[in-house]
C-alpha cells in the first residue's frame, strides 16, 4: 500500500492499495513479484481497514491498483467498503474483464484504464491474445457510463514508433476519450530482460513532446509523464 499519493487520482489526495495478481505478460513490466495470484489470510484487509478509519477526514480517495485488481472476486466488497467509509474511490485496470467493471460502476468515482496499444498490437504487447477486445469493451463501458475516467499508455521504444502514438492518441480521442496521459516505459527491472536495453530510437524519444503538444488540441487534459 502507498498510504499517501497526489499521482494515482487525479486533483486528489488519496492511498492506493495493490492486490496482486495479473494475468497479462507485458515486457516492460517492473513489478513481476505482483504478477502471481495470492490469497490472503484477511488480516491485510484488517490492517488496510484500520487504517482507513484512522485516516477519515484526511485523505480523500482510496485508490484500488495491482497487478489487476478486477482479477479478485473480493474487490466489490472491499470497494463497497471503502465507500461507505467516506471516500472516494478509484480503479486502475487494463480492462481484462468488462463485465466486472461494470458491476464496480455504482461504487466508483474514477477509473484510470490502461490502453496497451492500438488494436492488436495491444496483444502483442500485453503477451495475452483477445485482450485488446475485451480492453475496448471496458472502454465503451466507461464512456457511455459518464464516470470520470483517463486511458493511459506506457511507451517503450520496443513496442512503439512516433507514429504509432499518434495513431493510438488520435484512435482514443475519435472514441470519445478526453483525459490521456502517455508514460514511458522504465529501462530496469523489466519482466523482458530485453526491455532493459536502452533503445537507440532518440529521434522517437526527441520528438515525443513535441507530438503531444500537437495533439493537445484534441483532449481536454494531455499529460507525459516521466
Amino acid at each position: 500500500m502507498t498510504p499517501m499519493t497526489t499521482l494515482d487520482y487525479p486533483d486528489h489526495l488519496a492511498c492506493v492499495i495493490f492486490l496482486q495478481g495479473c494475468p497479462l505478460r507485458c515486457g516492460y513490466c517492473h513489478n513481476a513479484h505482483m504478477l502471481p495470484p495470492r490469497r490472503s489470510d484477511g488480516s491485510e484487509w484488517q490492517a488496510i481497514r484500520d487504517f482507513l478509519k484512522q485516516r477519515q477526514g484526511l485523505l480523500e480517495a482510496v485508490v484500488f491498483s495491482g497487478g489487476e485488481p478486477t482479477l479478485h472476486s473480493a474487490l466489490p466488497a472491499a470497494v463497497c467498503e471503502a465507500k461507505t467509509l467516506g471516500f472516494k474511490v478509484g480503479l486502475h485496470t487494463a480492462g481484462p474483464y468488462p463485465t466486472r467493471l461494470l458491476q464496480l460502476l455504482p461504487w466508483l468515482d474514477w477509473v484510470g484504464l490502461d490502453v496497451k496499444g492500438h488494436d492488436r498490437n495491444f496483444d502483442r504487447i500485453c503477451g495475452r491474445p483477445g485482450i485488446w477486445q475485451r480492453n475496448r469493451q471496458s472502454l465503451t463501458i466507461l464512456r457511455d457510463s459518464g464516470i470520470n475516467f483517463e486511458c493511459r499508455t506506457t511507451v517503450h521504444w520496443r513496442d512503439f514508433e512516433l507514429v504509432d502514438v499518434e495513431r493510438l492518441a488520435l484512435t482514443l480521442a475519435d472514441f470519445g476519450v478526453r483525459r490521456y496521459a502517455i508514460q514511458v516505459a522504465r529501462t530496469h527491472e523489466c519482466l523482458d530482460p530485453d526491455y532493459n536495453q536502452t533503445m537507440e530510437n532518440a529521434q522517437s524519444k526527441n520528438m515525443l513532446p513535441k507530438l503531444i503538444k500537437r495533439l493537445t488540441p484534441y483532449f481536454d487534459r494531455l499529460e507525459l509523464r516521466s
